[in-house]
């Protein structure tokens, strides 16, 4: 609640400011204009154009900020756009008159009589048209704000998209570990010479260990059975390297068929205790592989080499970094220094929330983002279309009164910025409405059917 409150507060002042520069802007503009140079000229000037800025502009602004907490600019776009035109046209006629009722029958002393009569009739429009303008402004600065919302988002998921990629790219070199690939083969070299029995079925588990390395390295999620199978054999191998240093339990069974991990989770966290361990008969290294309260823990007992260094820990983070991507639930690390124990939680389906990069460009919000950049160059379009027909309906009337050339550039202009609307809102007078949308599919269609 607070943060709402200092967010509208925030809100309002920077609408407040620029509600003063426009004062400013415009009170100058009209003393220059009108050539009003004196001291009362001057202050009525200013005190005119603070009526226009702040009733108008940050009147059309806390509109604006009520109608964006009711619809969202990207996901609700037709919603936000025509409850904008029309609460901004109501609130800006009224203001206009309002003002002006104000400015010429109170201030000074028109005829209530000839308010809707004559010049006065060219003055309420022209003040209805640039406060429109002023309005746009205020509307599109909220677009943008949204947009600049969206775009972030996007890199949001950009970025989650890279990261994605990074963690598989991590588990590759992880799986094929070229330090124990190397090990491992210089273990089946002296194998050969000194018991080729022994050799032989050394190289059998490894080509399984690796049979299953290339099965598994585009999965998300494993059964969990299988890869307690594939941990029993790659321990085998490990047996067969340093025999009786090494000691594990792994369980037969699992409790239900339905339990996932994260594939090859368990051959870094074995090939792990190995590397960070004392592996000989006399110290020799205890691996136990247990299911408990919904988490895998492989545990093993701590007996750091003294020269290895302080760990990196990349293999722990690869793991957390992939489980992370696929679920809320986290990994679990203890170390009491004579006991490690990595609990991996068991999974049974990959949250909704997962995405792949293919997934991601073929999204909905990603053609809603484009869409959104649509009408950001429409809106730019007419704001600019706004502010510049005051302007020719004041040089018009001023120079050339007797010929009102303005109608030109405002229907010619006015109909390319209503085309660019449609485009911008996916709609053609001729197609209907998300006309491109039917096409593209209707092609698709065609060339699957041809196929």
């Amino acid at each position: 609640m607070k943060s709402t409150v200092s967010n509208s507060f925030k809100s309002l002042k920077s609408d407040v400011w620029v509600c003063l520069k426009l004062t400013i802007a415009f009170g100058i503009l009209f003393i220059i204009i009108n050539q009003k140079f004196t001291l009362k000229g001057a202050g009525y000037t200013f005190l005119i154009s603070a009526m226009y800025s702040f009733t108008l502009g940050l009147g059309n602004g806390i509109v604006n900020d009520y109608l964006n907490t009711k619809w969202n600019w990207v996901t609700e776009t037709n919603q936000r756009v025509w409850s904008g035109v029309i609460a901004t046209v109501i609130y800006t006629v009224v203001a206009v008159l309002l003002i002006h009722y104000v400015q010429y029958i109170l201030m000074f002393g028109y005829d209530p009589a000839n308010f809707f009569k004559g010049y006065l009739i060219w003055v309420h429009l022209f003040a209805i048209i640039i406060s429109l303008g002023i309005a746009a402004f205020f509307h599109a600065k909220g677009f943008m704000v949204n947009w600049k919302a969206a775009m972030t988002q996007e890199n949001t998921q950009q970025q989650f998209v890279a990261k994605t990629e990074t963690a598989k790219f991590e588990t590759l070199k992880n799986q094929l570990d070229p330090h124990f690939l190397f090990n491992s083969l210089n273990v089946l070299t002296s194998l050969i010479g000194e018991n080729p029995a022994q050799a032989e079925k050394f190289t059998t588990k490894l080509s399984k260990v690796y049979r299953y390395v290339l099965e598994q390295r585009n999965k998300d999620l494993t059964p969990l059975a299988e890869e307690l199978k594939f941990a029993k054999a790659y321990m085998e191998l490990l047996s067969m390297r340093f025999e009786d240093a090494v000691e594990f339990n792994i369980p037969s069974e699992v409790s239900s068929d339905s339990l996932k991990i994260v594939p090859l989770s368990l051959q870094l966290l074995l090939e792990n205790a190995v590397k960070h361990n004392v592996v000989s008969s006399v110290k020799p290294l205890k691996i136990s592989i247990t299911e408990e309260n919904g988490f895998l823990k492989v545990t093993n007992n701590v007996n750091p080499k003294e020269a290895i260094g302080k760990s990196t820990k990349v293999g722990l983070q690869n793991i957390a970094d992939r489980y992370g991507l696929i679920t809320d639930r986290s990994v679990e690390i203890t170390n009491n220094k004579r006991i490690f124990t990595v609990s991996l939680p068991l999974l049974t389906q990959i949250n909704s929330i997962m995405r792949t990069s293919e997934d991601y460009e073929n999204s909905k919000y990603v053609r809603a983002v484009e869409r959104v950049e649509k009408m950001k160059e429409f809106y730019q379009n007419l704001v600019t279309y706004l502010v510049m027909v005051p302007v020719f309906i004041y040089i018009n009337l001023r120079f050339v009164p007797q010929f009102h050339w303005f109608w030109f550039p405002i229907f010619g202009w006015g109909i390319g910025v209503l085309f660019h609307g449609l485009e911008a809102h996916n709609y053609s007078v001729f197609m209907g409405k998300d006309w491109e949308s039917k096409k593209i599919k209707e092609l698709m269609d065609n060339d699957k059917n041809n196929y």
